[in-house]
């Protein structure tokens, strides 16, 4: 939880509309207190505020005013709280405690906090040395809504000599109005985007009725297109409300504008398409872009509206990032260049342990794209950023903002805590809302390293070494240096804890348990690196095997789940029964998941033990949304899938709130969140949020004054108000925001474009040309499909039973390699439809390879280390021939019962003791001389004896060398 502090400005009550109103308070009136920390039990005066003139402090229990004399009018000198609310006609009793070290006259006067600062009332007060208890009775002659420009100040100035005046106990009480509550909206709530064809459609009504209620699905004209019975639930805790539930599944026609209506309510309109999820895809990673730091954000991106200069590059007022030291009070004697990177959330500041996990979700998404979904959606020009068309997947690009700057916070060589990585830098104090960064004037301070962020920085830079292997082999290992320097210092200083008491000027992102980090960034290196040391340092770990996997969710401060989530989707040498478990723990936690949402009147992946919800529940909504997607994944269970749509749907507007908490999602989306740029609520030459940004969420703490004075008494899944004020529900942070990429593209992906149920023509006959030894070229007239279209062909090679894919192509033609000399292949071509349905297999087509003439020789060298039941075997294959392979096929037989159970760096497959294994696209091409290291776990019962005999690409290799233990 970070806690983000902030001073407005302040506004003066002008001296105009004077004079005392007052009456007294019936006794039927409501006991509602309008003021927040009128007794300073806390030690501090927020939410109030001291003018100018005026130094206030809590002294004693009391807010204590020094009050600087020779003033001439009492608004020269005054204290107040902003926002209180205030009813036409109603009455209030101010009541106080209040002494002075001087005696002199004070005013209580309510009214309005901005031009034209009208008047409800003032009255004149003489304090004195001795404590007195004040009571002020008036009737209000305005309305000022709650968090309005309401305003409660106490005069202090118009004092020959200098002063100190105290006040305690200050209560105001009046009004009819109840505090909290959100603005009347439609009592039926809906995801406010749109609802995917093919896939379950809910929404909510709130009704305390017990039986049915029927509904009415209407199009955009207001045409009913559909009707139905709602489901009562009856109470519901999470929202207090008594709630039913609609099912409107059925209805799957696409379009725009579509309404729910219930008797006299009717929702917002929605749509039912997957385009909306699509564009949410893009637009929730655009978010990073806008987050940067060092970098002007480009109106050719963003459109003019959230383009802005550069922050913190040293340009006046900025002191910058370029040069920047320790805190005063650590003397680390070096300084460093730690621009770039992005803004951690509302405020300028650049978190560590914050970047960690933001910056490992964005690979993931994409590692898991590669390896279980489409990474093309990801890919190089798919974003509006100013890397696109660079040839590296824009999703890396922008993750690679953030990684470069993790580096750049670690202590360098000859240096204390060399290896180590300073936790976080920002400002030496609060800066003040709206604050552009480029006008930030702050000095910036580096806070002490700490072993979290040590370990988060080795966790994402042994993640984004894996992935840059191929695309920039140099950065790769520039990066896996810096992760296993970081690794080395944090187990030589293991307890290194960010202080607690280290948030001024940012949040403090403390954590007193790094077990979880040190099981991350273990996992992490192992998958890159395949070490032993890396594996001891896994295997060993209490949380190994799924243990961090709990139904409140990972975070910053919880990151076991991010090292499952790799060791389930990389692979490795691990155990097969030991992935099994790390799934079967993500499987078991998504099954509680639906469990508790099969309960809930507005459905979501969220739970505390006593049932509140807290600082950025949203982003636990979304990543707790990221284990029921991968449950999917594993399993290819629609219960999964349609778990992880639900919490799509409630962050969409399917919320007690009725917001959507997506910014530029729904006719209802969040626009007032806390940020100092987005900041149009208190300044309309600032824009609003821009499409894409994670609001945090409900939160039952209330821990800023604007949620504490709206929302007091709020149900948990209703503490939420699009406030700027209200940072502690509505802030903005990039780990919320990655957790909403994450699952953006997830349910992007798993969005058709229409419902489809009619698999395509099949293809017409193809006809084989261009026969070489280990190739050919394949053509054949087009299938059809009148409903999604013909997305893709896959060209299979039949054996009998057995079928392989040789191709896949988007057009008519594809040409194989890798094929083997001299055999005979049987080929048929399957058309696939833009809904995922394949056709019939088409006429099949005979040929045979030609001969192996290039000349071309191989050998193979095969190591096993065996233990019961199972070994690991080690191949390295050579291209010992005067030609490039341009591919490669590696095939023997086992002369015993062995079987092969995981296999890396090639595919893999066995048919009864014969094995074969084919090249991936980044190993494929071996140069004359040159050699490709893959490997295998397998089992067997008796004896291990090695393979006897390899081929590659159909021609035996000789000499072999073979061994095994």
């Amino acid at each position: 939880m970070r806690a983000r502090k902030f001073r407005a400005g302040l506004v003066l009550l002008a001296v105009t509309a004077l004079g005392l109103t007052a009456g007294s308070v019936p006794a039927s009136a409501a006991t509602y207190e309008r003021l927040l920390n009128g007794t300073f039990a806390g030690g501090t005066i927020d939410p109030w505020w001291a003018g100018a003139g005026t130094t206030g402090k809590v002294t004693g229990g009391e807010f204590c005013t020094d009050v600087t004399g020779g003033t001439a009018n009492g608004y020269d000198a005054l204290v107040g709280q902003n926002g209180v609310p205030f009813e036409t006609g109603q009455q209030y009793t101010l009541t106080f405690d209040a002494h002075a070290t001087a005696t002199q006259q004070i005013s209580a006067v309510a009214g309005e906090a901005v031009s034209p600062y009208r008047q409800i009332s003032r009255t004149d007060l003489t304090v004195t040395s001795a404590t007195q208890h004040f009571t002020v009775p008036f009737t209000s002659t305005l309305d000022f809504p709650n968090a309005g420009n309401g305003q409660l100040a106490f005069w202090f100035g118009g004092q020959a000599a200098n002063n100190t005046v105290c006040l305690d106990n200050i209560s105001l009480i009046g009004g009819v109005i109840p505090p909290g509550g959100l603005p009347p909206t439609s009592g039926i709530r809906v995801n406010q985007e749109s609802y995917t064809p093919g896939l379950p459609k809910h929404a909510t009504v709130i009704s305390g009725s017990a039986t049915p209620l029927t509904w009415t699905l209407r199009n955009s004209a207001g045409t009913a297109v559909t009707t139905g019975q709602t489901r009562p639930r009856g109470a519901d805790a999470a929202s207090g409300e008594n709630v039913h539930d609609i099912d409107f599944s059925a209805y799957d026609t696409a379009g725009t504008g579509y309404t729910l209506v219930v008797g006299s309510e009717t929702s917002f309109p929605f749509d039912i398409s997957a385009d909306g999820l699509k564009k949410l895809r893009y637009d929730s990673l655009a978010f990073f872009y806008h987050q940067r730091s060092g970098i002007a954000i480009d109106a050719r991106y963003v459109g003019a509206t959230y383009a802005r200069p550069a922050g913190h590059v040293n340009v006046a007022p900025n002191q910058g990032d370029n040069n920047v030291p320790c805190r005063s009070d650590l003397n680390c004697g070096y300084t460093l260049d730690v621009r770039g990177g992005w803004y951690d959330a509302g405020d300028q500041g650049k978190y560590v342990v914050n970047g960690g996990i933001a910056t490992w979700e964005l690979l993931d998404e994409y590692e898991r794209a590669l390896k279980l979904g489409d990474a093309s959606a990801l890919g190089d020009g798919k974003l509006a950023i100013p890397e696109q068309g660079n040839g590296v997947p824009d999703i890396l690009d922008e993750a690679r903002w953030e990684v470069d700057f993790l580096l750049s916070m670690q202590v360098p060589d000859g240096k204390p805590n060399a290896g180590m990585v300073h936790h976080k830098i920002h400002d030496a104090q609060w800066t003040s809302l709206p604050t552009r960064p480029d006008q930030d004037s702050q000095p910036r301070r580096l806070s002490p390293p700490s072993t979290a962020a040590t370990l988060n920085m080795a966790a994402v830079a042994a993640q984004a070494s894996r992935l840059w292997r191929t695309i920039d082999p140099a950065y790769s290992a520039k990066l896996l240096a810096a992760a296993e320097k970081a690794y080395a210092a944090a187990k030589a200083n293991p307890n290194l804890l960010a202080d607690p008491n280290d948030g001024t000027g940012g949040g403090t992102y403390s954590d007193n348990t790094v077990t979880d980090e040190f099981y991350w960034a273990a996992a992490e290196l192992f998958a890159t690196t395949g070490k032993s040391g890396y594996r001891t340092d896994v295997t060993g770990s209490s949380l190994y095997r799924g243990v961090s996997f709990n139904t409140h969710g990972f975070d910053w401060g919880s990151t076991g789940a991010l090292g499952d989530i790799t060791l389930a989707l990389v692979p490795t040498d691990l155990p097969a029964a030991d992935v099994a478990a790390i799934k079967s723990a993500i499987t078991t936690t998504a099954d509680s998941h639906l469990a508790q949402m099969a309960g809930m009147g507005y459905p979501a992946p969220y739970r505390t033990a006593d049932g509140t919800y807290e600082w950025g529940s949203n982003g636990l909504v979304a990543n707790n949304g990221v284990v029921l997607a991968l449950a999917y994944d594993f399993t290819k269970q629609d219960k999964y899938r349609d778990g992880a749509f639900q919490a799509m749907d409630y962050l969409l507007g399917r919320n007690p709130a009725n917001y959507s908490y997506v910014s530029g999602h729904g006719d209802q989306a969040v626009q007032n969140v806390h940020h100092r740029f987005w900041a149009h609520e208190l300044d309309p030459s600032l824009p609003t949020a821009p499409p894409g940004a994670l609001s945090g969420g409900p939160n039952s703490g209330l821990q800023d004054p604007t949620a504490a004075r709206l929302l007091t008494g709020c149900a948990p899944q209703r503490c939420f108000v699009d406030d700027i004020q209200a940072y502690s529900v509505n802030e903005v942070a990039i780990n919320w925001n990655s957790a909403l990429a994450w699952l953006a593209n997830w349910t992007a992906e798993k969005s058709p474009s229409a419902v489809d149920t009619t698999a395509p023509a099949a293809a017409g006959k193809p006809v084989v040309s261009a026969v070489s030894a280990t190739g050919a070229t394949v053509t054949w007239p087009a299938s059809s499909d009148a409903e999604s279209g013909i997305k893709s062909y896959d060209v299979v090679g039949v054996t009998g039973s057995a079928r392989k894919v040789l191709a896949t192509v988007t057009g008519t033609t594809a040409t194989l390699t890798g094929l083997s000399p001299s055999t005979a292949y049987t080929l048929v071509v399957v058309a696939r439809n833009g809904a995922g349905l394949t056709g019939p297999d088409s006429a099949s087509t005979q040929f045979t390879t030609l001969p192996d003439a290039s000349g071309g020789g191989c050998s193979v060298t095969y190591t096993a280390t065996s233990w019961t039941g199972g070994f690991t075997a080690y191949v390295t294959v050579t291209n010992t021939g005067t030609t490039t392979w341009p591919t490669w096929a590696l095939k023997f037989t086992f002369p015993g019962n062995q079987k092969v159970t995981q296999g890396w760096s090639a595919t893999w497959a066995q048919s009864g003791a014969g094995v074969t294994a084919t090249a991936l696209p980044w190993n494929a091409s071996v140069a004359p001389g040159k050699s490709v290291s893959i490997g295998f776990n397998g089992s067997y019962t008796g004896s291990n004896p090695p393979p006897t005999t390899f081929a590659v690409n159909g021609k035996t290799c000789s000499p072999v060398a073979r061994s095994a233990n």
